[in-house]
């Protein structure tokens, strides 16, 4: 083929070039979730510099793993090493303390801890995946995984958890104040996840007294864990519900949603439910993917990362629950203005909240 055709030789070294350094990324990525797992950089973290026999015990595994463990995070400039000349079993390997931060502390802003975990948790789903493309059935939530939660709550956790109450909702005057007032406004918070959202809003604003609503048991269970360590679950009620059911009922000041609709099955029947949820004059804030005005191609790295993630996690999870609107994680802006019409909304507004992955919408009754 390749005779009979005008190829453009830098083309080909290019493109081959970029799925190489494609792999490359992907074989460490699994390496990184292997030191998230077995505790290696909480102990490199916590002990500091270790030769291969040292952490090896330290973590209870094997030295022979450890040592080319240790070996490939160095190359991958993950690790620093004091002597590469010495003998192998000689090393002694430090985590540089900014490594330390981005890997492991979930509150940090640079935190990219989930991002090996979402590579691992995919790799136990690939062959369900490649029937999904066959079948056009989805892969549901649970063949994922628990740790699949996880990797949700920590990607956008940081921001949770520093700037929702600190600087997000406070550029929604009559929001911010409403929380702050008497008699203490009541908020529903769905598809709650690990109740990070839910948790920061509590801890921003003490008077506030919340409901999370989830269908997945585990997510509940883990947000009621974490609502009790941070000392919130006097005023957080976490619930196993299905917030598309109409049968759930109340009435809240404030309705939030965070980075969920585009996951849903059914999202016009969930927004219904959002909007009956909400008290007259009350407020819905929703947030999701924060993707461009339109399809593009090339396109930027953001967006290429939402059409990946789209495919190997947000859309098989969407496509479970049919029948299913299989939106996926590119929800443009005009798509989340049409499930809110359809649901019953008059106006959709986008708030002037600035954040690099996630769009801030209001919806209006």
């Amino acid at each position: 083929m390749a005779e009979e055709m005008q190829l453009d030789e830098a083309k080909i070294e290019e493109f081959a070039g970029r799925v190489f350094m494609a792999g490359l990324g992907a074989t460490e990525l699994f390496t990184m979730y292997f030191g998230q797992k077995l505790g290696l950089y909480e102990a490199l973290q916590e002990k500091g510099g270790m030769t291969a026999a040292e952490l090896a015990k330290e973590a209870s595994i094997d030295e022979r793993y450890t040592r080319e463990w240790l070996e490939q995070q160095a190359a991958a400039a993950i690790l620093t090493v004091d002597d590469q000349s010495a003998p192998g079993d000689a090393r002694r390997y430090t985590l540089p303390a900014e490594h330390a931060l981005a890997l492991l502390d979930s509150t940090f802003p640079a935190f990219i801890g989930p991002i090996p975990q979402m590579v691992a948790v995919v790799g136990r789903v690939v062959d369900p995946l490649v029937e999904g493309f066959r079948t056009g059935r989805g892969v549901p939530y649970a063949e994922y995984g628990p740790e699949a939660v996880d990797v949700q709550a920590g990607f956008y956790k940081p921001g949770y958890v520093s700037q929702l109450a600190q600087e997000w909702l406070p550029q929604i005057p009559d929001v911010h104040d409403r929380l702050q007032a008497d008699p203490p406004a009541r908020i529903a918070d769905l598809a709650s996840g690990g109740g990070w959202p839910t948790i920061a809003i509590a801890k921003g604003y003490p008077k506030v007294q919340i409901d999370g609503y989830d269908l997945d048991e585990y997510s509940v269970t883990l947000a009621r864990k974490n609502a009790a360590e941070e000392g919130v679950a006097d005023r957080v009620e976490f619930h196993v519900a299905d917030a598309s059911d109409s049968s759930l009922t109340g009435t809240y000041d404030v309705v939030t949603v965070f980075e969920a609709v585009h996951d849903l099955g059914r999202p016009v029947e969930f927004l219904q439910t959002v909007k009956r949820l909400v008290a007259p004059g009350g407020a819905v804030i929703i947030a999701d993917e924060k993707t461009a005005d339109s399809f593009t191609a090339p396109a930027d790295e953001m967006e290429r990362f939402l059409y990946g993630a789209s495919l190997v996690w947000c859309l098989p999870m969407g496509l479970a629950d049919a029948p299913s609107a299989g939106t996926g994680a590119v929800i443009r802006e005009r798509t989340f203005r049409d499930y809110a019409t359809k649901a019953g909304f008059k106006s959709v507004e986008v708030l002037p909240i600035e954040h690099p992955g996630l769009r801030f919408y209001r919806l209006h009754s």
